[in-house]
């Protein structure tokens, strides 16, 4: 073991997420054995899996899927031996607008696009064209999405169908929502389609949850450990503000050297008595919490895969329908995902999970009258408290560095990724850029 990999000593990663995991197997491919800390029951975080009765696969509680420009992701997948498990798949995509499903999912959809007029057809399908001329994404750090939408598109445009989606996702932070953040999500799906400009998505076989197994497996195999249950309720540092441990209800572990993965006001919340500047900075980020509605159907819910609901009545701002893109018969039923961002307090994570179906069921009959409750064979309800960053203006001034006073922690959260947005492959390379920090190479 080279002098670099030595000094690093002994390593505990908090979180088990794919950042977190990554970050260990990263390590443990250098030599070290860390130690994965995770409060939960179960490792995956966002991309946690729960099996459903007589389904082939796990279903993840939260939708998942990877661009084809996902590298960080498929490229752990095939060290991992999971290459051929990666199945590519034309994706079906739409906008529920003016009381129908509109298909978009290639150039002559968006022509046939009715709700706005020719010239401004033209202008949406001309959008991502415009937006990846963009070669540096601070030129647009002074700008909100709303405004920047606008000048390209036109307001018809804008109002047409940005809006009601920024609205639906970021509630009253939409206006605020920078333009950074719009920018990448349309180069990332811009960046997913081919000649024809049908976009192509990438799934596991067996799930995410086959990837998330595949991690843990070259943790242990590497000497590492991976926790469950195993909330960390305090940082342990020596005279010097060195990292020496962290402490859970099971007693200190001993580290010389902690990455944290966590959400930052959970960081927060450790950090506020070793170094209260940089608690501050983690608390400058708001967050808003995620809701699936997960409903188990007979049939099928519609003919496509992604649907965005420009709707502001309607209490979702997607349908996806999973089942419409991983076939059915991997779970032996049809798999419908109906997913919300909401601020911490809204009523609907309040809600008991059969309350929460009770209220979306006469939202989704509005928008799709074919719907019939007897199809629902069952139902779930996940939330997450730290789902997405607000993106603002001039966010990359409220990022915290990924490191603080405290000697020997590093910071790699998902509000971290900057000027990309949160997703399983940002979270990777996150991971891994730390574990390689740490360890001095």
């Amino acid at each position: 073991m080279n002098e670099a990999v030595s000094s690093c000593g002994r390593v505990v990663v908090i979180g088990g997420g794919f950042a977190g995991l990554s970050a260990a197997v990263e390590l443990t491919r250098l030599g070290h054995r860390p130690v994965v800390l995770e409060s939960a029951g179960e490792v995956g975080g966002l991309a946690a899996s729960i099996r459903l009765p007589g389904a082939a696969w796990p279903l993840e509680r939260f939708y998942h899927h990877w661009f084809t420009s996902d590298a960080d992701a498929l490229d752990l997948c095939r060290e991992l031996g999971l290459g051929d498990a990666l199945e590519h798949r034309a994706s079906s995509t739409g906008t529920w607008c003016d009381g129908r499903v509109w298909r978009l999912s290639t150039p002559m959809d968006l022509l046939r696009f009715q709700p706005l007029g020719l010239i401004d057809r033209l202008r949406l399908g001309l959008l991502v064209l415009q937006a990846r001329r963009v070669r540096d994404w601070r030129e647009l750090e002074d700008r909100t999405a709303a405004s920047w939408l606008t000048d390209l598109a036109g307001r018809r445009v804008y109002k047409t169908v940005w809006e009601p989606l920024l609205r639906g996702k970021f509630g009253p932070c939409a206006e605020d929502i920078s333009a950074v953040w719009f920018w990448n999500k349309l180069c990332l799906r811009g960046s997913s389609r081919g000649k024809g400009g049908r976009e192509t998505l990438v799934y596991p076989r067996g799930g995410f949850e086959r990837l998330v197994n595949a991690m843990v497996v070259a943790i242990r195999s590497g000497g590492g450990e991976v926790r469950t249950n195993a909330a960390v309720t305090a940082l342990e540092v020596g005279a010097d503000k060195r990292i020496t441990g962290v402490r859970t209800a099971s007693g200190v572990v001993p580290a010389d050297r902690v990455i944290a993965t966590v959400a930052l006001p959970l960081l927060a919340d450790l950090i506020q008595p070793l170094d209260p500047d940089y608690a501050a900075q983690c608390r400058n980020i708001d967050y808003l919490a995620a809701l699936c509605l997960v409903l188990e159907l007979r049939k099928p819910l519609s003919q496509t895969y992604w649907m965005n609901v420009n709707d502001p009545d309607f209490p979702y701002v997607g349908i996806i329908e999973h089942t419409n893109f991983e076939p059915p018969s991997s779970y032996g039923r049809h798999i419908v995902y109906l997913a919300a961002y909401l601020p911490a307090d809204a009523p609907l994570l309040g809600m008991n999970d059969d309350d929460v179906l009770a209220h979306s069921l006469p939202h989704l009959r509005r928008l799709m009258p074919a719907f019939d409750r007897r199809d629902a064979q069952g139902h779930h309800v996940f939330r997450a408290r730290y789902a997405q960053p607000v993106v603002v203006r001039h966010y990359s001034r409220l990022i915290p560095p990924p490191e603080c006073a405290v000697a020997g922690l590093r910071v790699a959260s998902m509000a971290q990724i900057y000027p990309e947005d949160r997703g399983t492959s940002y979270a990777i390379r996150q991971g891994r850029t730390a574990a390689r920090a740490v360890a001095g190479v």
